[in-house]
């Protein structure tokens, strides 16, 4: 409960800098529709040609070398379209923060400035995914948890990479240098303990959940519909706002690991809390 109290503070600060510039949830609607269109255009060739299955170990070279390299180039190009909207993001709710008042344009702009190292993470990110899911591939049960615990490392080194690359303009590598020397520098480590995102946003979305299940026990076709596309509605809003509150926590969190000043909008007892 402790957890959830403090991810709660820590979204309601975040949600007075959105409350300024509400027009940021814009950032990952449309970044969750370019994705979208992304794995249609790559979902619908690869099942209907019944080439979604991985590669056994006697699978062809051929064959491999075909089915990596596409889930390899979908990699980049997913997270791209991730980075680059959360860069546009990143850098608006900096500028709030500084007490300045960004548009939509001028995030996209300031991504559209970070191009040439949004492009190399996202190669960085693709890279360390692709390997990741390879072991996952060709490893037994143990080799598959070997993976996600690396995966999960990954992410908490990875967790400030997106602001440095704005704000810093820095390049991959240094980028995520510096964020693990942060997150070290400051206990960083323990973010992931003091924090339940996961656990937050599942009891968000009850009520959606509430809805299905209400439409499913009304046993009629009418209602069952309706109350699946009110859930489906709501599911959707909480998770572009949830999206919109994390990237601007992780502005606010790089900001005062940098430099120890607590931004615009947070409180600095709730912070402190996440890095103690």
């Amino acid at each position: 409960m402790g957890k959830i109290t403090r991810t709660w503070s820590l979204m309601a600060d975040s949600w007075q800098v959105l409350k300024l510039d509400k027009s940021l949830v814009l950032f990952p609607f449309i970044s969750s529709i370019c994705c979208l269109l992304l794995m249609a255009s790559f979902a619908v060739p690869i099942c209907a040609t019944g080439a979604w299955h991985p590669p056994t170990h006697d699978a062809e070279t051929q064959r491999q070398i075909l089915y990596y390299g596409t889930l390899f180039v979908f990699y980049v190009l997913l997270n791209f379209i991730v980075v680059f909207f959360n860069a546009a993001l990143v850098a608006c709710a900096a500028t709030r923060m500084g007490g300045g008042q960004p548009t939509l344009a001028d995030g996209l702009r300031a991504a559209a400035a970070r191009l040439p190292v949004i492009v190399g993470w996202a190669l960085v990110s693709a890279t360390v995914g692709l390997i990741l899911r390879i072991i996952e591939d060709r490893s037994s049960r143990v080799g598959q948890i070997i993976a996600g615990i690396l995966g999960a490392a990954w992410t908490v080194m990875t967790f400030l990479v997106v602001p440095i690359l704005v704000i810093e303009n820095k390049n991959p590598i240094a980028a995520l240098q510096e964020s693990t020397v942060l997150l070290k520098k400051t206990w960083g480590e323990r973010l992931t303990s003091n924090l339940s995102f996961h656990i937050l946003l599942l009891l968000l979305l009850l009520p959606a959940f509430g809805l299905a299940a209400l439409g499913i026990a009304m046993g009629n076709s009418v209602a069952l519909l309706t109350c699946m596309g009110l859930a489906a509605i709501y599911a959707i809003l909480v998770m572009l706002v949830y999206s919109a509150l994390h990237a601007i926590f992780q502005t606010a969190l790089y900001l005062y690991t940098r430099d120890g000043v607590v931004p615009q909008g947070f409180r600095e007892d709730v912070l402190g809390a996440v890095l103690r």
